[in-house]
């Protein structure tokens, strides 16, 4: 008698485990963005509820599938991955520009960037990815800055802006030590190049200005081919 009970558990335990296999493969390979003109679909293979995450991605372009298991985005519709198609390296075909969101908030972005240009090889033409120079790292190497509580200073090359920031009476405490960027970081594509935009502050609620980083196809990969800061008016 015991082996029919034995079997009727494994059964329906197999029966449970089924149903639970069927659900999770249900919620796999969920449609997060597409680009009809580019011909791409992206999925998440991986929805991270707990966080509010979507994680191993999968591209189904031009008859083809790409894996990236690295990948995440924030399952927030509002902030779904942005497909842009464009000519970025000027070599006359068009480029794949994924931007994800991996956080956001109250005065708070976090993108990152992914190109993938169309390249010539011996089975035919392949979307290649190709490294893109963090936009924090180009800031720490070009950009200096200081700040009192009398003004900020944000200096490129030989160009400095001075914003006074007296009148605002910030306590001290309030006071970041110097000019922080890096809480918000967004991507976009403007007349062919790539841009970076990185958001300075001086306190946890407020900027000064922006850094714009233009990026340039150079030596394999996107390098800052300008750099520049503009101020926001602030009261």
């Amino acid at each position: 008698m015991w082996y029919k009970i034995l079997f009727l558990l494994v059964m329906v335990n197999s029966f449970y485990n089924g149903q639970s296999m069927t659900t999770v493969f249900a919620e796999s390979n969920k449609v997060i963005s597409k680009s009809k003109e580019a011909n791409v679909i992206l999925y998440a293979n991986d929805i991270d509820r707990k966080y509010g995450m979507y994680r191993d991605f999968e591209m189904k372009i031009d008859g083809g599938t790409r894996y990236f298991p690295y990948w995440v985005n924030v399952t927030n519709p509002s902030y779904a991955p942005r497909i842009l198609y464009n000519d970025l390296n000027q070599d006359k075909k068009k480029d794949l520009t994924i931007v994800l969101t991996k956080g956001y908030g109250t005065e708070a972005l976090d993108s990152e960037v992914h190109v993938l240009n169309k390249t010539q090889t011996n089975i035919g033409e392949i979307y290649e990815e190709v490294l893109v120079d963090n936009p924090i790292a180009i800031i720490l190497k070009n950009v200096k800055t200081k700040l009192t509580q009398h003004e900020a200073v944000v200096s490129i090359g030989d160009k400095k802006t001075v914003i006074n920031i007296e009148k605002f009476q910030i306590p001290p405490d309030h006071l970041f030590n110097d000019v922080a960027f890096g809480s918000i970081v967004k991507f976009d594509v403007v007349d062919n190049h790539l841009v970076a935009s990185v958001g300075g502050q001086i306190t946890p609620a407020m900027f000064i200005g922006t850094i714009e980083i233009s990026y340039e196809y150079k030596d394999k990969m996107y390098q800052a081919k300008k750099i520049e800061f503009k101020s926001e008016k602030i009261s």
